[in-house]
């Protein structure tokens, strides 16, 4: 719940019901809203935090819509986002939208690689560094494809944690030709559990010119291995992914540790060399990998696991090992809330206190054991991946409690009804906790009079009405307050707007949805405005589960969010809303920032909604250019995926109509307007489309 935040516009003071009985100190209540002031720009960046989570890429401007900066704040051209959506709409590409912009997956890896190059100096660190992308992070081929072109000054490679990433990975990377296995080129780390096939496939790339490294991860792998590089005569590149004490921090913690999922144990570790040793391939091991999990919060964290992990680095090269590279895995945080604390959702430090505690902590353990220093390798694909995604979608309506101000009781009407008016009339700054209860109490009574048969259908409804009036009165009130009691810190949820959406979260944001994920979310548009309205967000799925009530805060979890009313057409003549555009509603634009990593491989078809149209933006010279345009699925296509042929139900259909026209249940014109009605659905996007 938001507590104390913001003042009411004049407009909110208008509208706000206040008995004349409601009395602050021989003042009327609303008298003490009067020092409202206008809503500003630096309000809605406050209330959003977009400063916090956004910079160096989203702002606001002067208009009130939020702006995009693809290659950083301090250089590059910016983009109105809301602009760029309704250009996006005339060229016939509708919402729900996710937009990538390439260009700040270039700017993720340069800034990276100068922290690391940075880092490196400043330790005056022996050997250098590459980094590679996992795959599993976002395997949609575009974004390969850039992180490819764009880590090509860097001999930045890839990492596969399956089968068909590795696929991927050797057609996107390039082969480094006539040079030998020493030479810096880009890397290509495999993970996961591997199959005779997988461990094949990949020491046969080398005769290509790839660089893989076949990370083993089970003790049987290594035997695998052994077995199938000796038939193809092929020395591999292999490490050791090590099973470290040190546990990771945040919702992943508990992956990590002594029972992690992957990994050797020490034990198996030494097992392993003493294997290598004995079948004389002891140089062929040279990395040492470790994960301690994804969104790591703490530094704390980040430490300790590189602490203990050089020590083994240093105990193999001792034991004869020919080593040369540490490969810390991933888990570099996001700052999902902007708050920049060792919270689950944010990190409580920058990507250069991350790349300098890397290079001290191997730099003293490879000092104090008198070994070389090795080739640091990092697997970051949330740091780098999440930001160039922004889902964008729009809101189809909206329920509200009631909103005007309940009739004064009669004489003839109930007596729980009058009771009611009496409480509602008495709210004031003094009584209102008291009052809350009695409300409620009020209600019940209502709700059990009505299932006894002892109110009408009419007098329950005004019971309700009053009962909300009464919990608006309290809102008003509980916003003002310093400290706000703990029966009442759930009123503002229990009272919020439900803004349906244009969206399917099972689809585009599974993690919001099965762990609680938090991503920022806000209009892209109207941020000159102050937002009146606290709702939470119910997607289009018939799905209790599909919705988000939990939102962004730098205190806490927020329960609601703050939205702008939605504007309807007004009759010019009498300056009222007109009732027939009440389903017409302007156009209210939701960015929901962050998504990148994870979220477009682990969608859902719940209820059959499928894939977004995704669109790829890249700047130039000029502004910037549409690059791809991928078109999201259509229901035709969804069908083919649960095994359903488009042109079979077609047919079905039409024999169905046939009957009906047979039997004039239907007439010809209504039989064609229904087939070409289901005809037109199967090639149509899944989501609604407007008018």
């Amino acid at each position: 719940m938001v507590k104390n935040k913001f003042q009411l516009t004049q407009n909110q003071i208008e509208q706000l019901p206040v008995a004349e009985s409601s009395v602050k100190n021989g003042k009327e209540f609303s008298d003490t809203l009067q020092d409202s002031r206008v809503w500003t720009i630096e309000d809605s960046e406050n209330l959003y935090g977009i400063r916090g989570w956004g910079e160096p890429y989203f702002s606001i401007n002067a208009a009130g819509q939020v702006t995009v900066s693809p290659q950083g704040d301090s250089r590059g051209v910016s983009l109105d986002l809301y602009e760029l959506v309704k250009s996006l709409k005339k060229r016939n590409i509708g919402l729900p939208l996710l937009i990538r912009f390439s260009d700040i997956l270039g700017d993720r890896l340069e800034r990276l690689h100068a922290c690391m190059h940075r880092a490196i100096a400043r330790y005056n660190y022996s050997s250098t560094y590459q980094a590679v992308f996992p795959i599993k992070c976002n395997q949609h081929r575009h974004l390969v494809e850039a992180l490819v072109r764009f880590g090509k000054p860097y001999q930045f490679g890839l990492e596969a944690g399956s089968k068909p990433e590795l696929i991927i990975a050797l057609a996107s990377l390039e082969p480094t030709l006539n040079r030998g296995r020493d030479n810096f080129e880009p890397l290509l780390i495999c993970n996961g559990y591997k199959d005779r096939e997988y461990i094949e496939t990949a020491l046969l790339a080398t005769r290509l010119g790839q660089k893989p490294i076949i990370v083993i991860e089970q003790i049987e792998e290594l035997y695998l291995t052994m077995e199938i590089s000796r038939q193809l005569e092929i020395e591999p590149i292999l490490g050791l992914r090590a099973k470290l004490g040190t546990k990771g921090s945040g919702r992943w913690g508990s992956s990590t540790g002594d029972r992690a999922k992957f990994g050797l144990t020490i034990p198996q570790i030494l097992e392993a060399v003493q294997q290598l040793a004995a079948a004389n391939m002891l140089d062929a091991l040279q990395l040492l990998h470790f994960h301690i999990g994804s969104q790591i919060s703490s530094i704390a964290v980040v430490k300790d696991a590189i602490r203990e992990a050089s020590q083994i680095y240093v105990q193999l090269v001792k034991m004869g090992a020919k080593m040369g590279y540490l490969d810390v895995g991933g888990g570099m945080a996001v700052d999902y809330d902007g708050s920049k604390t060792n919270f689950y959702a944010s990190k409580n430090y920058n990507m250069q206190n991350y790349a300098n505690d890397i290079v001290a902590q191997v730099k003293d353990a490879c000092t104090q054991g008198n070994v070389a220093v090795p080739i640091l390798v990092s697997e970051s694909g949330r740091a780098i991946a999440a930001h160039q995604s922004v889902l964008i979608f729009d809101v189809l309506g909206t329920s509200d409690i009631p909103s005007t101000a309940p009739q004064s009781a009669r004489a003839e009407e109930h007596l729980v009804i009058r009771n009611f008016w009496e409480t509602y009339q008495s709210i004031n700054e003094k009584n209102y906790q008291e009052v809350y209860h009695d409300a409620i109490q009020f209600k019940e009574e209502a709700q059990s009079l009505f299932n006894f048969g002892y109110l009408s259908l009419a007098e329950r409804a005004r019971a309700e009405e009053l009962y909300w009036a009464c919990c608006r009165k309290i809102i008003e009130i509980v916003r003002h307050q310093d400290y706000v009691p703990d029966d009442l810190e759930d009123l503002e949820k229990i009272a919020a707007s439900i803004y349906y959406v244009n969206l399917s979260i099972f689809q585009s944001v599974p993690d919001a949805w099965a762990i609680d994920q938090l991503f920022p979310i806000m209009p892209i548009h109207r941020l000159a405005e102050e937002p009146i309205t606290r709702a939470i967000l119910a997607d289009l799925t018939c799905d209790s589960d599909g919705k988000i009530d939990k939102f962004i805060d730098l205190k806490d979890v927020r329960e609601v969010l703050e939205l702008h009313p939605l504007r309807f057409p007004q009759d010019e003549a009498t300056t009222k809303i007109d009732s027939k555009s009440k389903l017409s509603a302007e156009p209210y634009y939701l960015g929901m920032f962050l998504v990148g990593a994870y979220q477009e491989t682990m969608g859902n078809l719940h209820n059959l909604f499928g894939d977004t149209n995704v669109v790829h933006i890249q700047m130039n010279p000029k502004g910037y250019q549409i690059e791809h345009v991928v078109k999201g699925d259509t229901v035709g296509e969804v069908l083919r995926y649960v095994q359903y042929n488009p042109e079979d139900l077609v047919e079905k259909m039409r024999r169905q109509t046939e009957v009906a026209l047979q039997e004039k249940r239907i007439t010809l014109e209504e039989a064609q307007r229904l087939l070409q009605n289901y005809e037109r659905s199967l090639s149509s996007y899944t989501y609604l489309v407007g008018d």
